[in-house]
């Protein structure tokens, strides 16, 4: 039996459909057990994460969460800028937070919706595994930004996978991965809205498009068995951590477990 903590803001519907659905995956056979779901929000910040804090209570699954927010105006710290070095409270804030977890027993943590970059506090002191919504060696960034490069660069294919936590932002190794397209004869209508809309447009016009809006909702339906298919193949030994090799290429196995379910 794989234990894994779970690591997670908690939102959106997103990050709560993640959880739900591993559940069901437990339920169905899946040799995984969640030891603790940690959250950098309070009960009460947001209705979102508290239906999520719910969802876990009501499993008897231990919850713990830490504020970073609060965290962050406790200490006059700022907010984060992108391709600046991380401000000195976020690795305070990865030092609270890997206390919590020491107390507890698991083999590794995912992350799945969670908002904060991990720091050496963290990703040095336990096994940590994230999701990201793009092929190994695509596009980097949140969910947004990597939809707007596939856009922006006329992709045929996206994906998603699960690289281990380092230092070094959305590219430690590998693990495994999923394809799917993003191109073909029911996707052409959509890239031809797009294109009509001229040279450099907004983001808010490009997310705007039927065409962003059908890449993320492909990305969103692998993505989670992806995850179940990847905790299956850690747990039963196929794969290791960190990995050995070529990582896994799981898009037959997501693809089965999408058509049992449509």
């Amino acid at each position: 039996m794989l234990r894994i903590a779970w690591l997670t803001t908690g939102r959106g519907p997103g990050s709560y459909g993640a959880l739900e659905y591993a559940f069901r995956a437990i339920d169905a056979g899946l040799p995984v057990s969640i030891a603790v779901v940690f959250l950098n929000r309070e009960r009460g910040e947001s209705e979102a994460t508290d239906r999520l804090i719910a969802l876990a209570e009501a499993r008897g699954v231990a919850v713990e969460t830490l504020s970073s927010v609060r965290f962050r105006r406790a200490r006059g710290g700022r907010l984060s800028r992108p391709g600046e070095p991380l401000p000195a409270w976020r690795r305070e804030f990865d030092e609270e937070v890997a206390t919590i977890l020491g107390g507890y027993s698991f083999d590794l943590a995912i992350m799945f919706g969670y908002m904060l970059i991990a720091t050496d506090a963290l990703h040095e002191r336990f096994t940590i595994l994230n999701d990201h919504p793009a092929l190994p060696g695509g596009p980097v960034g949140t969910w947004q930004q990597v939809i707007r490069q596939l856009m922006d660069t006329g992709a045929r294919e996206s994906g998603c996978m699960w690289n281990v936590v380092t230092g070094d932002l959305d590219r430690g190794p590998v693990l495994t991965y999923a394809r799917y397209a993003t191109a073909g004869p029911d996707m052409d209508p959509l890239w031809a809205e797009y294109r009509a809309l001229g040279a450099d447009p907004d983001n808010e016009s490009i997310e705007a498009t039927r065409l962003f809006a059908e890449i993320r909702r492909r990305g969103v339906l692998a993505e989670r068995p992806l995850m179940v298919e990847t905790l299956r193949a850690l747990a039963e030994g196929r794969i290791a951590v960190p990995p050995d090799g070529t990582p896994a290429d799981l898009t037959l196995d997501v693809n089965r477990a999408l058509s049992e379910t449509a």
